[in-house]
């Protein structure tokens, strides 16, 4: 039975039982953190022969000189293996430093104070400048747009991505100038974006002429449940539908190596990495060809990447497990919670009753684990109907990982009941 349909009663008997059990969770004095999506230990020890590397190798790498000045783009043996990965041209690739968040914000702040390949002037001289968000959808790029003072439109998240009536309806405005995306295993909820979107978001056309795909595809080999799943090429839909400087594909070794000290890179078409090498040469010498040149040695190809993953995947899996086997045992049919079960990535999506996001993240801090804060996964901070949690399991270990999930369960049906019982 639906927990909106429990007699008063019954009702109060639910409440007074999940309020013993959130007093129980409290008495148990944890101190746990699920926040953010790390690797754990476990995850990072996969990597530490990169510790050693090059160990002697040799330095000098299609005729570049790692140690040295100079390729602003990356070393062509780093470019070579993101495009196998990503599937483009190794001409089509920018490999840099250790996140792609900087070098999303590298793209926007370049938008901003030159103008993109295809704008009429930057960014930063117009009056009013809008991009579209997909919730619930990643924090960090909301902050990015935040930065620079863009105004947020929140679409609608379907199980095959973003509604894309709505983003074709927005596009018809010239001040909205792009899109975030995070095409597969996408953050918070884990969906895998559909063909028919894909098609569709290559084939917009946009008011603005200077409008961007921020293609996030930062789980693009990340499974960690069944076989490897290919993705199609945005680079050469967009480019197939008319659209070859519409996007931006980036794309890291964050969570395949070191996320502290990996590597990023960036996707685009050869006329967008014209047009990026010169602004950003003003920046930068080059980036750190060494860890380009390690991660080249260790990774080696693709096949050997997906081979090193599966290792990542043991790993997760039994921790997605722990929460998705709670979240079913505690919550499944009372009609106050809904999550999707993820098959790769690094985070579930969890939609509680109506109202009661705030006062669940509040009552899993006062029983000592912390967790993203509630609203964090919407533009400003703020969900309409604050129901929206983002669940990382992947840095706790199992053990912990168990008593968290226990003890969200418990939160999520006290604060469910008390929102019953004021009703």
């Amino acid at each position: 039975m639906r927990l909106a349909e429990y007699p008063r009663e019954e009702l109060e008997l639910f409440y007074r039982n999940a309020l013993r059990d959130y007093e129980a969770c409290k008495a148990k004095g944890l101190r746990l953190d699920m926040s953010r999506g790390k690797p754990a230990k476990a995850q990072l020890d996969l990597s530490n022969e990169l510790l050693r590397l090059p160990d002697g190798a040799d330095c000098v790498v299609d005729g570049i000189d790692a140690r040295n000045y100079g390729a602003v783009d990356g070393l062509p043996s780093c470019k070579r293996l993101f495009a196998e990965i990503l599937g483009v041209s190794p001409a089509q690739v920018f490999a840099a430093g250790n996140a792609s968040l900087n070098l999303m914000y590298d793209v926007v702040a370049k938008a901003h104070t030159h103008g993109l390949l295809r704008s009429d002037k930057p960014w930063g001289r117009l009056g009013r400048v809008k991009f579209l968000c997909p919730v619930p959808g990643y924090d960090r790029h909301f902050t990015v747009c935040e930065t620079f003072g863009m105004e947020m439109i929140s679409v609608p998240m379907t199980d095959e991505g973003p509604d894309m009536d709505v983003v074709e309806s927005f596009a018809a405005d010239p001040e909205v100038k792009g899109i975030w995306c995070v095409p597969k295993y996408s953050n918070p909820s884990g969906i895998v974006y559909s063909d028919r979107v894909i098609a569709r978001l290559a084939a917009l056309k946009p008011a603005a002429p200077d409008f961007i795909i921020m293609w996030d595809n930062a789980y693009c080999i990340h499974e960690f449940e069944g076989e490897y799943v290919p993705f199609p090429d945005i680079l050469a839909l967009c480019a197939a539908a008319g659209n070859p400087d519409m996007v931006f594909e980036f794309a890291s070794t964050s969570k395949m190596t070191f996320p502290g000290a990996g590597v990023a890179c960036f996707a685009c078409s050869e006329a967008n990495m014209a047009y990026m090498k010169k602004l950003m040469a003003a920046q930068v010498i080059s980036y750190d060809k060494l860890n380009q040149l390690r991660h080249v040695l260790f990774l080696r190809d693709k096949a050997n990447t997906l081979a090193h993953m599966k290792k990542h995947a043991a790993l997760m899996k039994p921790k997605f497990d722990i929460v998705a086997e709670a979240l079913e045992r505690a919550l499944g049919g009372l009609g106050i919670a809904r999550w999707h079960k993820p098959k790769g990535g690094y985070f579930i999506s969890l939609d509680v009753t109506d109202g009661c996001a705030k006062r669940v993240h509040a009552l899993m801090k006062g029983a000592g684990v912390v967790m993203t804060g509630a609203g964090a996964t919407f533009p400003y901070g703020l969900d309409p109907n604050d129901r929206n949690l983002r669940i990382a399991p992947s840095f706790p270990p199992e053990a912990e990982l168990k008593e968290a999930a226990e003890a969200l369960c418990v939160c999520v049906r006290l604060a469910a009941a008390e929102k019953l019982l004021s009703a």
